[in-house]
């Protein structure tokens, strides 16, 4: 693969407000879906996914949970200060870990009302976790980066502090506050691993239900974890998309993920464009392990079309993921992606694809193109007149990619 010379121009196309689904339908299945198969559209319900997946599928979900990510703190005057969590620096990078932090955690962060937060200023938040009342303190240690250290007393995991103090961070497209509705319904009902600051939303239209009949079709199901980061929601300026700044994403990778794609021998459906991102870098990894790049699991945006001495098979990459966490007693690995899915790729992983409608001119929109040949603006096209709801909250998609 070459680096592609994509326009940004290509890829936009009128979103009118009101085709953005601004809550959720009551029914999480009871959403639309669309199927596009070798240039053919066809209009389902979600509840009938099911009996458009062939039961030789393996289908890979994104386990990642939404943290209330918006945190809202008092200066002494009065004034409220807004403190968007973005990216854990300290005591560790790794998501999970300082989710299990007590005490003291230090974030990368966005903030609101940022010129009247005073230099050595503490700003104060008042808590109430199991009738117990205590205060967690926001100190400012990097103004130019928006670095914040939160300090608390009590021993509390900072999970618990953020779901006690915190809010869900809809999407800006929205457009409205959060409500109580939306703190399970901009959730998965598999969501487990706490990390993500926006909701994997292919994975909002999925119930028991579904999950019932996707086993008695004989359908596969794993989960990996990818933490979304606000970044999913950064539009891209620059006419030459390439130039666009990919936002980096932590993946966590299990033994049993590799063993279990090692293992399929038929499709494979990414549940969201997060788990297409995951499942892909996966590949790219392996590629670095056998060319000798280095044992870092870190995928940059470009790295897929740079120059590569014959490209391993999809089994030789994995295997040697697999037989590196062996060696190295590693049951699980952290990495991250800022990988840059556009027309021009060439998919490695996954042949289907579960997915929302996505903004005009954004990363995501590249990827769906890439993935259905270029077909994306016939799709909208056909979503837009049959009605269907778009972005987070909206309807969905089932997209074939060479099915088997």
């Amino acid at each position: 693969m070459s680096i592609p010379s994509i326009h940004l121009s290509d890829y936009q196309y009128y979103l009118p407000d009101e085709k953005i689904a601004k809550f959720p339908l009551e029914k999480r299945d009871a959403s639309k879906l669309l199927c596009f198969e070798q240039g053919e559209i066809s209009h389902h319900q979600f509840v009938d996914l099911p009996d458009l997946l062939p039961s030789d599928t393996l289908m890979v979900f994104n386990n990642t949970k939404v943290i209330p990510a918006r945190l809202v703190f008092q200066r002494s005057s009065g004034a409220k200060v807004e403190i968007f969590l973005l990216k854990p620096l300290a005591p560790s990078q790794v998501i999970n870990q300082v989710m299990e932090a007590t005490h003291s955690v230090t974030w990368e962060t966005m903030i609101g009302n940022l010129k009247k937060w005073k230099e050595d200023e503490v700003l104060l938040a008042s808590l109430t976790i199991n009738d117990k009342h205590f205060v967690l303190e926001a100190h400012l240690e990097d103004r130019e980066q928006k670095v914040v250290r939160f300090h608390w007393k009590e021993e509390i995991p900072f999970v618990a502090i953020v779901e006690a103090g915190g809010e869900i961070p809809l999407p800006p497209y929205l457009n409205r506050k959060a409500v109580d509705e939306d703190k399970p319904r901009y959730q998965t009902v598999y969501s487990q691993k706490e990390g993500a600051v926006a909701a994997p939303t292919a994975g909002l239209h999925f119930t028991t239900d579904i999950f019932k009949e996707l086993s008695k079709k004989g359908v596969d199901t794993d989960y990996l974890t990818l933490h979304v980061g606000a970044g999913t929601f950064q539009p891209i300026k620059d006419e030459e998309v390439v130039r666009h700044a990919m936002h980096s994403e932590q993946v966590v990778i299990h033994q049993n993920n590799l063993k279990k794609l090692l293992a399929h021998k038929g499709n494979i459906v990414a549940v969201g464009t997060t788990s297409m991102r995951s499942l892909e870098s996966l590949y790219w990894f392996g590629v670095k392990l056998l060319s000798g790049e280095g044992t870092e699991f870190f995928i940059p945006k470009l790295y897929p079309y740079q120059e590569h001495k014959t490209p391993p098979s999809l089994q030789d990459s994995l295997q040697a993921i697999l037989n590196w966490m062996k060696e190295n007693k590693r049951m699980e690995i952290t990495g991250h992606t800022e990988i840059m899915i556009m027309p021009g790729y060439h998919f490695k992983v996954c042949n289907g694809l579960v997915t929302n409608f996505h903004q005009p001119g954004s990363t995501l929109i590249l990827l769906v193109a890439a993935f259905t040949n270029n077909h994306w603006r016939k799709i909208y096209e056909e979503a837009l007149n049959q009605s269907y709801r778009f972005l987070s909250y909206g309807d969905s998609n089932l997209l074939w990619n060479n099915k088997i």
